[in-house]
């Protein structure tokens, strides 16, 4: 595995300006920038880096540099931040040094492309010659980002490296990684200094995991804080503390396992951590584990009534239920393997296959954003299970059911998706798997436990 941590600079005075940066080299950091560098590097003062990358751009090379000092006192680590022009910012030259108000202004059509439609945003760049060349940014990027992987992952197999980009092709390399669509290249939320994890097998096409995505706990904050004007629903996707047959490596599925002890620890953390968040509605899975955990969670928010909901139950194991994989794989020999490579192929004996869990989750997920919107409530938690939160997150980022094993969502883990412009527009994933609250630091340490 070649685990990558990617981070986005600190905040510049760009970014408090509202002010477009793209790649100009104006725009530096500000003290909080700073600050907030030196507590990413805290963040990861435990993690040995093969290497650090970072972009050329002060706003980025500086986080980095930050990050390297604190790193520096690690015994163990000696690498030097590189610089690679692969991880430049979007290019957007007619806009950089612009408010974003007066682009707006000036270029309202292009602005709703840019927003509707950014893998047909188009700009016309004037050229040496006289005439324009056709430049599409957000695509340029992404091409950008496959060139990035395709370098780096070959010469860093197994290792752990470092990469301080920015907003846009941060967004690019998750997005290149998991094969999201430029389409949404909105969708998924970058802030300044958040930390993201990928899992490689090996390079890029073959398999990867996110492990999490802009957590920003080590800065103070714990959820990221909502898009300007937002005027949707955010939904906290969290899945159920752990149960016995987790610890056991056993297939669960709609066998009415309840949470063990650590379980509901770890579900008393998560509601720690959610205590100073400002609920309007819960919804579960009627299953025994995430209605317990979500019971423990609402326990610092007296007022909510918890809604359960049958569409989130778990995938139905059928004959695999109550068997470790030693077990199914000698009753059902290659199917595990199938499951791990090409889940959505997968009809589980007596039981379900990706599809239908797609088609009851989606449909229950859309009902309560919808009945959410209706009656302008604007945060909820969801809380369910393994597979039902992997296919709701393949759904909200254009996936399809082939592209499952491609988050991890451990126990007690909190993802964060809005809806900033209701049904309309695309969901933001804003952070997903966040784990910190468990004592794990920014890594994922909780049991990957079976389904």
């Amino acid at each position: 595995m070649t685990r990558v941590i990617i981070v986005r600079h600190g905040q510049s005075t760009y970014n408090t300006e509202k002010r477009i940066q793209g790649r100009t080299d104006a725009s530096k950091l500000t003290e909080k920038g700073c600050n907030d560098a030196n507590l990413v590097g805290k963040a990861l003062s435990n993690i040995s880096f093969n290497a650090i990358y970072s972009s050329p751009l002060q706003r980025a090379k500086q986080t980095a540099q930050i990050i390297w000092r604190s790193q520096a006192n690690n015994s163990a680590q000696s690498v030097v931040p590189q610089t690679s022009d692969l991880l430049l910012e979007i290019d957007l030259p007619l806009w950089e040094k612009m408010l974003v108000a007066e682009v707006k202004q000036k270029f309202p059509e292009d602005y709703r492309i840019w927003k509707q439609s950014p893998h047909q945003f188009q700009m016309l760049v004037p050229n040496s010659e006289g005439d324009s060349r056709e430049h599409y940014p957000v695509l340029a990027l992404y091409e950008q980002a496959r060139r990035f992987w395709q370098e780096i992952l070959p010469r860093h197999s197994g290792q752990t490296i470092l990469i301080v980009g920015h907003n846009g092709i941060n967004r690019a390399l998750i997005s290149t990684a998991l094969r999201i669509s430029p389409s949404r290249y909105h969708s998924i939320q970058q802030s300044n200094c958040g930390v993201s994890v990928l899992n490689f097998a090996g390079n890029l096409g073959d398999a990867v995991q996110l492990e999490s995505m802009n957590q920003t706990q080590h800065l103070g904050d714990i959820l990221p804080s909502v898009r300007p004007n937002h005027h949707g629903v955010r939904l906290l996707l969290i899945r159920h503390g752990e149960t016995e047959w987790n610890r056991q490596g056993k297939f669960q599925g709609q066998i009415d396992v309840p949470l063990n002890e650590n379980g509901r620890l770890q579900a008393q953390k998560a509601a720690a951590f959610l205590k100073d968040v400002k609920l309007d509605f819960a919804v579960s899975s009627p299953m025994l584990r995430p209605k317990e955990t979500a019971e423990i969670i609402l326990q610092n928010h007296n007022s909510i009534k918890l809604e359960l909901q049958d569409g989130f139950r778990e995938i139905s194991h059928g004959l695999w239920e109550g068997k470790l994989e030693s077990e199914i794989e000698q009753e059902f020999p290659g199917e595990l393997e199938r499951w791990r490579t090409v889940p959505a192929q997968v009809q589980m004996p007596a039981g379900e296959n990706l599809q239908q869990v797609w088609e009851r989750s989606v449909a229950t997920w859309q009902s309560v954003v919808e009945t959410a919107l209706a009656n302008q409530l604007q945060t909820g938690i969801v809380v369910a299970h393994d597979a039902t939160n992997k296919t709701l997150l393949c759904h909200i980022l254009g996936l399809s059911p082939d592209n499952f094993w491609n988050f991890r969502q451990g126990n007690g883990a909190v993802s964060v998706i809005d809806y900033p412009s209701g049904l309309n527009g695309v969901p933001v994933l804003q952070a997903m798997n966040i784990t910190t609250h468990l004592g794990g630091g920014v890594l994922d340490k909780t049991a990957a436990g079976a389904l």
